[in-house]
């Protein structure tokens, strides 16, 4: 974000996204939910283009900031317990905020997802967005040991993609950490992932999750 002011617009707006919807995002109402003047927040994005590629922007860094808050510190999970136990335990601890805690960025997502699909503007940065994640994905699986990273990368972002949306706009109900670590373990066990050292985002790598 170019500015705090910008972060201030461009929560508004996801946060407007998620409880009104496409239809109820305009700059006045932006301005408004922020508590700016009005006008303000045309400043930041004069169009409704330019406004929903800085909520999309600003979506981006808060899911990124979810998974950085769900990796626990060194010792988080006990050791010997495996690279896959690790691995499932950060997955879990993810989804989990995105299903609760942080469920409006999570809506918000899909809003642009369907607008984006009607924009190709708007489509070419989410599709970047969504290549760097597949591509993280992707890494990681390979690190712990999945035979086909490309092919599993791809299965387990449809994977997460199918929970978050069954729990936070389907019709299913909010797992638990429990139950979500179990199917995480359960579906890397079957991709073959054996360990190794995870490496994620940035190109860090240790024993386990960073």
């Amino acid at each position: 974000m170019s500015s705090q002011r910008a972060v201030v617009v461009a929560d508004a707006a996801i946060a407007i996204l998620a409880e009104r919807g496409m239809r109820g995002l305009t700059h006045r109402a932006v301005d408004e939910a922020a508590g700016l003047p009005p006008g303000s927040t045309s400043n930041h994005a004069r169009t409704r283009a330019a406004l929903l590629e800085l909520a999309l922007a600003r979506l981006t860094q808060r899911e990124e900031a979810v998974f950085t808050a769900a990796t626990p510190p060194d010792g988080g999970v006990p050791e010997g317990v495996g690279e896959v136990a690790r691995l499932a335990d950060l997955l879990a601890r993810t989804i989990h905020a995105a299903i609760t805690v942080h469920r409006e960025t999570t809506i918000a997502r899909y809003e642009l997802a369907l607008e984006a699909s009607r924009r190709p503007e708007l489509r070419k940065i989410y599709d970047e967005v969504g290549r760097r994640f597949r591509e993280q994905a992707v890494a990681v699986l390979a690190a712990a040991g999945s035979p086909d990273p490309v092919r599993h990368g791809r299965q387990m972002v449809a994977y997460v993609e199918g929970m978050l949306f069954d729990a936070v706009v389907g019709a299913g109900g909010v797992p638990t950490l429990e139950e979500l670590d179990a199917a995480f373990r359960e579906l890397l066990q079957g991709m073959g992932a054996r360990g190794g050292p995870l490496r994620l985002t940035g190109g860090r790598s240790r024993e386990g999750p960073v």
